[in-house]
């Protein structure tokens, strides 16, 4: 759970909410990440804390078109790639995307 991967791997352990928000924040790396749930208030409320450049809410980061941003925070490139954010690389811009069926 500590190193950048590019590969689909998913850690399964028991969590506490905050707790987890601070192991996954807990790292120099935050490309994306994914909230699995059926309580849209928490999904968003993970999605909000979590120190990445985007989160799927119920999909994983396997999909992608060029009018989102698609980048991460701290280690994890530099910037956002797509049409509109490649010139906004000095932000930290966030996508949250929910998979409703």
């Amino acid at each position: 759970m500590c190193e950048e991967t590019f590969a689909p791997i998913v850690s399964v352990i028991p969590f506490e909410i905050e707790e987890v928000i601070e192991m996954a924040n807990d790292s120099v790396f935050g490309l994306q990440a994914g909230v699995f749930t059926n309580d849209i208030n928490r999904a968003m409320r993970v999605a909000e804390s979590l120190e990445t450049g985007g989160v799927w809410i119920n999909e994983t980061s396997i999909y992608r078109q060029d009018n989102y941003p698609y980048g991460g925070f701290k280690l994890s490139g530099v910037g956002k790639e797509g049409v509109k954010y490649a010139i906004e690389d000095m932000t930290e811009i966030k996508f949250i995307g929910i998979k409703l069926s």
